[in-house]
């Protein structure tokens, strides 16, 4: 290709301190070295984790920064020794890697891998340097990917080559979002059939969970949000229960507890609030009940419990990307959306130029969008 070995000059979204607007600039991105890979984005999709890191809630983050984690595009160049994909491929850039090498990697029940960002922050390639620059500064990754730029490089083991049909402003969302939701029900909770589920949040990934639990063959499925806006498109996923804890003047594990009988069997909790994390806990049933924390917590937070609501039997899990080895199984779910088997494109509530990435912020902040593509 023309752009082959050179710096590529492009647009991109850089943070330059938290709590301030993106600002559209010219980046120069550097060509890949060994083991590496330069893909042309398509698309993006805005992820609350983003706005985490914007905020300057997220851990170990560096600016300035490029955000950006749920992308899709197009390999334009390999460095030497890349052999898993090759020009012209499509491909979903992935925010938790799988080396293949380190001991998580090579656990079959595991789907983290050691060299991810709560290992050590991917705020820098894995040689220490920088593939942005900006106005003659260096500009930080964001777990490798930041994906609001048109041209990215990224280790050759965070890169999932997908099917050629892909469309990919579709399919970016299973870079993060979806396959985090879908995930935590199908591989973390294992959610049986017949079971009763509650899904605290009811954004992005909270969606995917209840898609997930429909699909796992779940009875009762109730979504929990305050934003009454939400439970229609809750019920179109699979949602058989939508109730808004200020409906109420109890706390809503007495009204789930209520509801159920003992308890819910699986809870989930997708926004990122240690009440609401305590409130899922509680909500499914004290011997069998199992709750999986998908939703992101500020950088330093800590949750206070009362232990006697793990002693009796419950199981608090946590989900990274939905328990899902990245490399191996994000073709697979792509896959699967051909196939139809879901339907992840009823999430996205937007689609906006690049260039109105901000525009894309504000809607999620107000609570008006479930996932906005961005398409350069």
């Amino acid at each position: 290709m023309a752009t082959s070995g050179k710096v590529i000059r492009c647009r991109a979204a850089v943070a330059w301190a938290p709590g301030k607007p993106l600002s559209i600039e010219e980046v120069e991105v550097a060509p890949p070295k060994a083991r590496e890979v330069r893909i042309k984005l398509v698309a993006t999709s805005i992820c609350r984790t983003d706005d985490h890191l914007l905020q300057g809630c997220f851990p170990n983050a560096e600016f300035p920064v490029i955000p950006g984690h749920e992308g899709a595009g197009i390999v334009e160049s390999v460095g030497e020794g890349v052999t898993s994909v090759k020009p012209g491929d499509k491909v979903i850039p992935l925010c938790i890697p799988q080396c293949g090498e380190c001991s998580f990697c090579l656990n079959p029940e595991s789907n983290f891998c050691q060299k991810s960002h709560i290992c050590e922050p991917q705020n820098l390639l894995p040689d220490k340097t920088s593939r942005f620059t900006c106005k003659g500064k260096q500009i930080h990754h964001f777990l490798w990917v930041s994906t609001f730029a048109e041209y990215i490089v990224i280790p050759e083991y965070a890169v999932a080559k997908i099917d050629t049909a892909a469309p990919l402003d579709k399919v970016c969302l299973l870079g993060c979002g979806f396959s985090t939701g879908y995930g935590a029900a199908i591989n973390t909770a294992k959610v049986k059939p017949g079971s009763t589920c509650a899904i605290f949040g009811l954004g992005g990934v909270g969606l995917s969970v209840v898609m997930g639990c429909k699909a796992a063959g779940a009875s009762r499925i109730i979504a929990v949000d305050i934003n009454k806006d939400k439970f229609a498109k809750a019920k179109e996923l699979g949602a058989t229960d939508c109730i808004s804890p200020r409906d109420f003047n109890k706390p809503i594990q007495d009204v789930l507890i209520e509801m159920t009988g003992q308890g819910v069997d699986y809870s989930f909790e997708a926004i990122g609030l240690a009440e609401t994390m305590i409130a899922a806990l509680a909500s499914c049933n004290m011997s069998t009940g199992i709750f999986v924390m998908a939703g992101e917590l500020d950088a330093g937070s800590e949750i206070s419990i009362d232990p006697m609501l793990l002693l009796t039997g419950r199981t608090w899990k946590g989900t990274a990307l939905g328990g899902w080895k990245m490399r191996d199984s994000i073709p697979k779910l792509v896959s699967s959306y051909l196939e139809k088997k879901f339907n992840s494109d009823l999430l996205i509530t937007h689609t906006l130029p690049f260039a109105k990435v901000n525009e894309g912020f504000e809607l999620l902040r107000a609570g008006k969008s479930i996932r906005s593509i961005l398409l350069f």
